[in-house]
Parts: structure tokens; C-alpha cells; sequence
């Protein structure tokens, strides 16, 4: 049984500048996500409850940020985009 699926501001705002393509391949990650939420890379320190799924698009590395809240089923959909910066941007807010 997969995970329900909820979107923060932040991702649905990046998500909404995406182009089609891209929101295309997007959109199958958080699928895969949804099926699995193991499968992202833990990660430590400032954002130690985050997970982080890897994936291409256009050529490009791209990241599906996300948490998993265990208690009710839910993988909270955080950030997406470009490798570029991403955990810089995380840490901000």
C-alpha cells in the first residue's frame, strides 16, 4: 500500500515553474516516492529529517526533497529542483 502524498508551499511553487517535461519526470519520482519512501537518502545534520530522492531529467540531476510521517502514511512533498543550490535553499527557511 503506498503513502499518501502532500505538497508544502514551497514545492508547489517550484513545481509550477517546472517545465512540462520536467514536471513530467517529477511527477514519476513522487510516485516511486510514494511506493517507497525508503528508497531517498537520509539525511544528517541541519536537515536530519529529510529524505532525498535523486533523479534526471533533461539531462540534469534534480532532487525531490521530502519527509515521512510514519503515524498516518504521509511522505510530505518539501522541495524540488536542480542540484544547484538545493541544500543551500533547504537550509534557509
Amino acid at each position: 500500500m503506498s503513502y499518501s502524498l502532500k505538497q508544502t508551499r514551497r514545492f508547489a511553487r517550484a513545481y509550477k515553474k517546472l517545465h512540462d517535461n520536467v514536471a513530467a519526470d517529477v511527477d514519476v519520482a513522487t510516485e516511486i516516492v510514494a511506493d517507497n519512501p525508503a528508497l531517498g537518502e537520509h539525511k544528517k545534520g541541519d536537515l536530519a529529517n529529510l529524505f532525498v530522492y535523486k533523479f534526471r531529467s533533461q539531462k540534469q540531476l534534480y532532487l525531490l526533497g521530502y519527509t515521512v510521517d510514519e503515524a498516518v502514511r504521509l511522505v510530505y512533498l518539501e522541495a524540488v529542483g536542480p542540484h544547484e543550490n538545493f541544500y543551500r535553499d533547504l537550509k534557509r527557511s
